[in-house]
């Protein structure tokens, strides 16, 4: 199990998991963005993605992704500011150690 972290820039349609959400957080308390993040990935079929939109870095995000989802999430940067982040977060097939439901 590994994670898949790509900095550059990637083309949408180039992507193998399809994007099935998109979660704009620069219009959501940010006392309920992670846990709403966290439940959107969580929903999502093995191989299936959500986009995230901020106006920062998400990289504390990408360190809690670390530290709880390690090898079981993608992590794409499709577009890296300087005022607008998007990114591509993936349920990483093959992955499932059999304890997920």
């Amino acid at each position: 199990m590994r994670e898949i972290i790509r900095s550059r820039t990637v083309e949408i349609a180039a992507a193998s998991q399809a994007v099935l959400s998109t979660i704009d957080v620069r219009t959501i308390a940010p006392n309920e963005r992670h846990d709403l993040i966290f439940s959107s990935f969580n929903a999502l079929p093995q191989g299936a993605a959500l986009e995230l939109v901020n106006d920062h870095d998400p990289s504390p995000l990408h360190r809690q992704f670390k530290s709880n989802y390690h090898g079981l999430f993608t992590w794409d940067y499709v577009e890296q500011g300087p005022d607008l982040w998007r990114v591509r977060i993936g349920k990483a097939p093959g992955n499932c150690c059999g304890s997920c439901s």
